[in-house]
């Protein structure tokens, strides 16, 4: 079945090009570009991220002429010890732990700290410190730091790599996952952002055994640029049990897949950001830039609200020719503050970039609902005594193209099949209660979590068939911008949740100003667009999610190979 009338140019690999600037390709040249910089009383740090197959880099460094090796493996905590001491984080539940905020010398023996710190300043020939946390023993002479994006860290845990210093080799893929999110990733990303300034080289360890690597300067001048014109992430994509045929061909993915169900195209957290440097391909987390250059990139207002986060995440769900989504709901802010120690919570929307004729959303709870029988049929249906009969309490609204949902944390819902969703969310992605999974197990062949406890702890159970209908089922009006006579719409969110988007019509040009905040676009309908503005045009194409940064004041949207376009804008209220 084709869903274009016109062949897509969607672009699963967006790089920036930086003139002027070079990489080393190859462990052959980084160790020839790190040996001219070495002498016979060198200090050399390689920091890692958690991730980063340290058994690849170490046969780099067995090729440097040193006298005195310091493994970070000898420093930190036994893996029993670090377990231990993250236990109330990690909770016992499969997929929800608690924010770790915490540091990485939380887990390192402070003697032995000390004891590697003295040996450096000790000894008089050359000395090499490696793994993760190096640069807490020394900054060194020449300082390497060795990065992955979270989602290639993913990948990884899939083949079996365990968490850091952990044997959980073939432990639940959830639950490596949990760690990571809860714990490593934050605290590894403090770690890093504190070595920004001290680090000599970066090196993008990405594809096993193709590294690449960039000076410092580089690294900055690159993240600046990237902060002062729009760009894209790199998106991925994955399957799930419900998964759908509409990204294969819209998004270029393989054909002989079974199906992708979701995808990530603009979450810095998870998203990676791709630079050109005279054809050759470097690739860096896009936290790296929200930890750079996070007022240039946020502006003052979501910086100052939000810290070094990007709030706001765009993602797809594919039921095109699939099935439905889980049954869910979403923690209330108050909720997830208590319990998993996040600030701000999953408000979402699903805007409908397609659909079949009989495609659906599930949304909010039918008049005259007894929550104790609900919850009890729930319950039972967990157990496998009964099918949950979903239309008997759930709202069941027909989906097409251009319409949006709006959905405020604590409000049941899912999209039913055959529909192709941009979900637009604030960024704690992790934390669905699933009610309901329609019987289903997971790809793995093991049931998917359900938690009906957290649920009934967060339903609203006054959002029913008439309030869901005014105030959440295409809740879209006209508006009026200064400078602009294309047709703009609200269409969300609501006034509970803190994103505002608005849809633009453009036939011939459209003015925009960022306020001096994050801007969060998809080109929703349209074959491509340009951006222009104090910036090298911008060229986007349907269904691709571009970032505007705060930095920049005013900027230009206009049809580029066709009549009209829509697109549909997301930002932080002031």
């Amino acid at each position: 079945m084709s869903y274009l009338n016109f062949k897509s140019e969607y672009d699963r690999f967006p790089k920036t090009t930086i003139k002027n600037h070079k990489a080393f390709r190859g462990y052959d040249e980084i160790y020839c570009e790190l040996n001219k910089k070495i002498d016979d009383s060198s200090v050399v740090v390689f920091d890692y991220y958690p991730g980063v197959d340290e058994k690849e880099v170490y046969e780099l460094i067995k090729r440097f002429n040193f006298s005195l090796e310091i493994n970070m493996h000898d420093i930190f905590k036994d893996g029993k010890t670090m377990t231990e001491q993250m236990k109330y984080n990690l909770t016992d539940d499969r997929v929800f732990g608690k924010m770790y905020y915490g540091n990485l010398v939380d887990f390192i023996d402070e003697e032995k700290l000390e004891e590697a710190k003295n040996k450096v300043k000790e000894h008089n020939g050359t000395t090499i410190i490696y793994g993760v946390g190096a640069g807490l023993v020394s900054h060194g002479d020449v300082y390497v730091y060795f990065d992955m994006a979270r989602w290639q860290i993913q990948l990884r845990y899939r083949k079996s790599m365990p968490n850091y210093n952990c044997d959980n080799y073939d432990e639940d893929i959830l639950k490596k996952y949990k760690r990571g999110y809860f714990i490593e990733w934050r605290i590894a990303d403090k770690h890093k952002e504190k070595c920004f300034e001290c680090f000599d080289y970066v090196v993008d360890t990405n594809a096993a055994n193709d590294p690449k690597m960039i000076s410092r300067d580089t690294f900055k001048i690159s993240l600046h640029q990237l902060s002062k014109q729009p760009f894209r992430t790199v998106p991925y994509f994955d399957p799930g049990v419900w998964g759908g045929q509409w990204m294969k061909e819209v998004c270029n993915l393989d054909k002989d897949q079974p199906n992708y169900a979701w995808s990530f195209d603009g979450v810095p957290e998870e998203n990676s950001i791709l630079f050109d440097y005279d054809g050759v391909t470097v690739e860096l987390p896009a936290m790296d830039l929200v930890l750079y250059q996070p007022k240039e990139l946020l502006g003052e207002q979501v910086y100052s609200r939000f810290g070094a986060e990007f709030p706001i995440r765009f993602d797809f769900l594919d039921t095109m020719e699939g099935q439905n989504l889980s049954l869910q709901v979403h923690p209330l802010t108050e909720y997830i503050k208590k319990n998993f120690g996040m600030c701000y919570t999953q408000d979402e929307s699903y805007y409908i970039l397609d659909a079949k004729e009989d495609a659906v959303v599930y949304l909010g709870l039918k008049e005259g609902i007894q929550p104790t029988e609900m919850i009890s049929d729930l319950e039972s249906a967990q157990k496998g005594e009964i099918v949950f009969d979903a239309d008997k309490y759930i709202n069941k609204f027909p989906a097409k193209k251009h319409d949006h949902f709006l959905i405020p944390a604590g409000t049941c819902h899912c999209s039913g099949k055959n529909a192709m969703v941009l979900e637009i969310s604030a960024t704690p992605y992790i934390f669905t209660f699933k009610l309901w999974d329609w019987q289903r197990l997971g790809l793995d062949g093991l049931p998917r979590p359900i938690h009906i406890e957290h649920g009934k702890q967060v339903i609203q159970w006054d959002r029913t068939t008439e309030w869901v209908k005014e105030n959440l089922v295409n809740a879209t009006y006209e508006v009026k911008e200064e400078g602009n006579d294309c047709k703009i719409e609200h269409t969300g969110l609501h006034e509970l949740e803190f994103i505002e988007t608005r849809r633009y019509t453009i036939k011939e040009n459209s003015s925009h100003k960022t306020h001096g905040t994050v801007n969060m676009l998809n080109l929703v309908d349209g074959k491509s667009a340009v951006i222009e503005g104090d910036f090298e045009p911008f060229i986007v194409h349907y269904a691709e999610t571009f970032i505007i940064p705060a930095s920049i004041n005013e900027y230009t949207i206009k049809p580029y190979d066709c009549y009209e376009v829509k697109v549909l804008k997301a930002y932080v209220r002031s």
